[in-house]
């Protein structure tokens, strides 16, 4: 439904009655659904946009432009909940439980959920019709990662031997639809690029409950736990342990990933709060020489635990924030901050710490001296290789902007760097200071902002015919949009371990290009993959291993770039090894097969 990028033909906002109405639908379809899950979910005083798109899609959107419904058929029939909504009430839909995290692989790279990836519980196959809408979740991870409809009753599959497809994906994590949201996240630290796998924090809540809850026959109620199925996905109640997973990223108690059986938890079990507090510290010493690099920061603190400092813990221990004195990774954090070693903030949209820099200077950090890493054991030395190999094409790109003459004074009075690169959340939350400096917000209705003559020019001056009065005010929700739309656009791409480079403009996306030539014979052509830090000679080379056929390099005339031939057209082919193996996002990539035009 949403595995390419489709521009939608209309935003508009809903009044007050389409706003009651929706409320309406969703209830009627969503039974699990109660009154105060709902509000989370469509907060009654928050303005909701609905884009209409060509393919009579219709998505619903909370102010800040995060997706919470969409429509299919544009009638309200087949209403379906996004990965968000799911996110804040996991338990609203029935769900299939996957055998395990390494098959998330295919439902959040787009395929279809098939019987044989679903764990059947001890108790049999639950009960369903055709055409029901269930949610995918990953063991050990309370929260959705795709959701669709069944193809078939439960009685039809048990007749097919449980073969077949079970779910009919409609929307997952990772797609373009989550994409779409302002600011995009993840609701806990399971959640990877190319994987969902267990949350630690949740792994460690079951474990710190299982004692207090134990009634003489602790396995049997750690089996009742670990083997949460598709049936418990029934239940209306909603535990305070799902809450604090679904709930501020800021507030997790965070733990690890570690199997039960890799790990001395009798050593671990014996560690004092102190003794803790010094392996944290160590373990973020140990990221901050041999892991985290510049490039990386600013860097989410749930990001940095799971990234960086996990990783770097000794082997055989596990690494419980919860057993220091801290509690909490927030105030760990601060507390590092506090010490001159570190330097952080609040992210006030997603509530969470953010790691700004780090103070390579301090005492701490230049007298610690990081471990080497012992050579791996040749069984895993090929995997390793293999690892190494596709991290060297790992891509990262960050959209940036750079203020221009018309807002420069904005970052001026806030004390602002006018040269330096921002991304959209970071000037917006610049233009958003000027607004709390100046005190803007109007107080009749906190969500529009009164424009002063300063913050007027910033987002008008030149972009309004002559003749035309200048608004006295601006929604809140359109301001950050505004103000970037006035910056200048600029783009960073890093691909692997290499140095970041920093280009003027828009990202210019892949184009892939079929055509025919010499009467029925085919070829593929590809420029523009310069951009994305890939070396022409090498892929041509890879497409011709791949897919048995000859190809070309050539320089484009009177352009800088080059362009790739491929016999054949492959152009799908293409653009899909293109996304899995050079990692470019699927929003970057143009596909033109002019063979079935007339």
């Amino acid at each position: 439904m949403f595995k390419k990028a489709v521009e939608a033909k209309s935003h508009q906002r809903l009044s007050g009655a389409d706003r009651k109405k929706l409320r309406r639908t969703v209830q009627n379809r969503f039974i699990l659904l109660t009154d105060e899950l709902l509000d989370s979910i469509l907060p009654p005083k928050v303005e909701i946009t609905v884009s209409k798109f060509q393919n009579r899609v219709l998505v619903y959107s909370i102010e800040g432009g995060c997706p919470m419904f969409f429509d299919i058929d544009g009638r309200g029939n087949e209403i379906f909940p996004t990965v968000y909504a799911l996110w804040e009430a996991p338990e609203m839909l029935p769900s299939f439980m996957l055998k395990g995290g390494e098959v998330s692989r295919y439902v959040i790279g787009g395929a279809d959920l098939m019987f044989p990836g679903i764990w059947i519980p001890a108790e049999g196959f639950p009960s369903f019709s055709a055409g029901e809408i269930w949610a995918v979740k990953v063991p050990g991870n309370l929260a959705p990662i795709a959701v669709g409809f069944t193809t078939m009753s439960s009685a039809e599959a048990l007749k097919a031997g449980l073969r077949g497809k079970a779910l009919r994906i409609t929307h997952y994590y990772r797609d373009f639809l989550w994409e779409s949201a302002e600011g995009h996240y993840v609701p806990n630290a399971g959640f990877m690029e190319d994987v969902v796998m267990e949350d630690p924090s949740y792994l460690e809540e079951i474990s710190a409950a299982g004692p207090q809850t134990s009634t003489g026959n602790e396995e049997d109620e750690s089996a009742d736990v670990n083997d949460t199925g598709p049936s418990t996905s029934h239940t209306d109640a909603k535990n305070d342990t799902e809450e604090n997973v679904v709930g501020s990223m800021n507030e997790l108690n965070l733990g690890d990933d570690v199997s039960a059986n890799e790990v001395d938890t009798d050593k671990q079990n014996t560690l004092s709060p102190e003794e803790v507090d010094a392996l944290l510290d160590q373990c973020l010493l140990q990221a901050l020489h041999t892991t985290l690099k510049e490039k990386d920061l600013p860097i989410p603190g749930s990001t940095l635990w799971a990234n960086h400092v996990l990783p770097c813990r000794p082997p055989g221990l596990t690494l419980d924030i919860k057993k220091s004195s801290h509690k909490k990774l927030s105030k760990w954090l601060q507390s590092k901050a506090s010490a001159g070693m570190i330097a952080v903030k609040e992210d006030k949209h997603k509530k969470e710490i953010v790691l700004i820099s780090v103070n390579r200077r301090h005492p701490d950090y230049s007298s610690f001296k990081p471990e080497k890493k012992k050579a791996e054991t040749s069984e895993t030395s090929g995997d390793r290789s293999t690892a190494h190999a596709q991290s060297d094409k790992m891509l990262e790109i960050v959209e940036v902007y750079k203020p221009s003459t018309h807002n420069s004074s904005i970052f001026a009075s806030v004390g602002e760097d006018k040269g330096r690169l921002y991304t959209a959340s970071e000037a917006s939350d610049v233009v958003f200071k000027y607004i709390e400096k100046e005190n803007l917000v109007k107080p009749t209705n906190r969500s529009m902002v009164v424009l002063d003559p300063i913050l007027c020019d910033a987002l008008f001056k030149g972009a309004i015919k002559k003749g035309s009065a200048y608004p006295s005010e601006i929604h809140k929700k359109d301001v950050g949009s505004t103000f970037v739309g006035r910056m200048q656009p600029n783009h960073v791409v890093m691909r692997g371990g290499s140095e970041p480079v920093v280009r003027k403009g828009a990202v210019k996306p892949v184009q892939i290009m079929t055509e025919r030539r010499q009467g029925n014979k085919k070829v593929t052509k590809v420029s523009g993959i310069e951009t994305f830090l890939i070396d022409p000679d090498s892929f041509g080379s890879e497409l011709q291993k791949k897919f048995a056929c000859s190809t070309s390099v050539g320089e484009l005339p009177g352009k800088k770039g080059y362009e790739v031939l491929i016999q054949g057209g492959v152009i799908e082919d293409v653009a899909r090894y293109m996304v899995e193996h050079y990692g470019v996002p699927k929003r970057y990539i143009e596909v033109l097969d002019k063979t079935t035009r007339k």
